[in-house]
Order: C-alpha cells, then sequence, then structure tokens
C-alpha cells in the first residue's frame, strides 16, 4: 500500500504539483482513507522527502556503482550523463519531483537533500579533477564550471527529453558528452 500512495502520488505531484495536491486527492485517487496515508506518512512533506529520498538514493547507487568501473574518465562521464538522461527515461516522474518540488521541503529536509544533490555533483567534478591529471581532459579547464555545465544540460532534460522520441537516451547522452567533450566548433 505503501508503494501505491507513493506512485499515485508522484502521479498526482507531476500533474497539479505538491502544493495543489492535497492528502484527500491522494486517497480519493486510490480509493482508500486518510488513515491507511497516516499509517505510512506522518504528513505530505515526509511523502515528498520519501519520493525524493528514492530518486536520490537510487543515482547515488548507480553513480558510486560507475565510479568502481575499470574504465576511463571519458566512459566514467560518458555512463554518469546516461545514468542521469536514463533516470528521465525511468523515474521521470520522480526526476520532475525531485528538481520542481525540493523547495516545499523544510529547512532539515532540504539540507539534507542539498548534501545529496551536492555529494552527486562532487563525483562528477572529481571525476572531470581526474582525467585533467590523468591527461583525458585539458588541464586548464574549470572543472566546477564544467561539472555544473554537465549537470546543467542533463538534468534539465526531464523538460524535453521524450524517451519515445526521435533520440534515445543513449544517443542524447552520446551527443552531450562529445558536446561536453569536443565541444561544436569545426
Amino acid at each position: 500500500m505503501k508503494d501505491k500512495l507513493t506512485k499515485q502520488s508522484i502521479l498526482l505531484f507531476e500533474k497539479k504539483g505538491f502544493t495543489e495536491t492535497s492528502i484527500q486527492d491522494i486517497v480519493d485517487s486510490i480509493g482508500v482513507t486518510k488513515g491507511t496515508f497516516y499509517y505510512y506518512f506522518s504528513s505530505k512533506e515526509e511523502l515528498l522527502m520519501d519520493i525524493n529520498l528514492g530518486y536520490i538514493d537510487d543515482l547515488l547507487f548507480r553513480q558510486e556503482q560507475i565510479l568502481k568501473k575499470s574504465m576511463s574518465c571519458k566512459e566514467k562521464l560518458y555512463e554518469m550523463v546516461y545514468l542521469l538522461i536514463s533516470s528521465i527515461k525511468n523515474q521521470g516522474s520522480a526526476a520532475k519531483i525531485f528538481f520542481r518540488e525540493m523547495k516545499n521541503l523544510s529547512e532539515d529536509r532540504l539540507e539534507c537533500m542539498i548534501t545529496k544533490r551536492d555529494q552527486f555533483r562532487m563525483n562528477i567534478e572529481q571525476l572531470i579533477k581526474e582525467g585533467m591529471k590523468n591527461g583525458e581532459f585539458r588541464a586548464n579547464l574549470n572543472a566546477p564550471i564544467i561539472t555544473f555545465g554537465v549537470l546543467g544540460a542533463a538534468n534539465w532534460s526531464y523538460q524535453w527529453f521524450k524517451p519515445d522520441g526521435a533520440s534515445s537516451d543513449r544517443e542524447v547522452s552520446e551527443i552531450f558528452v562529445d558536446m561536453i567533450l569536443e565541444g561544436i566548433r569545426i
């Protein structure tokens, strides 16, 4: 039932927004009582936190798996961009809620999310620095800015990427990484 409440809430939050969706809307949509909701969640904010934690913890776990692989920095960067793009394909609604509704968390919960989000960013930044050090990437790059560029491009794709569109998540990832590493000049 907790999973059903969460999945339905994700759909409602995506459609109506967190603040416009009431607990009554959630329980009515699956035919249960508010008591059922409160058995699993103490508040709508706790539910939002649960959704956001599920999303970011999965990304961090999968990112750590990529970092452990025996690959070049370029290959790892590609895999991380693919991770972000494919998460939009596989968890599009949760991704939208993560980015769009985080502002609705209380200060302590928001701090937890920001810490996890920053860890994901720092892992990419460290990878870029490693690639600069070992000669895979130019040594004169500004790693923090490059990292924000990578994340900005990949994370914003939740706004426009269509998993059933003309380009697959793999193709979009390849285009992004090629653009980041090679630029667009002739």
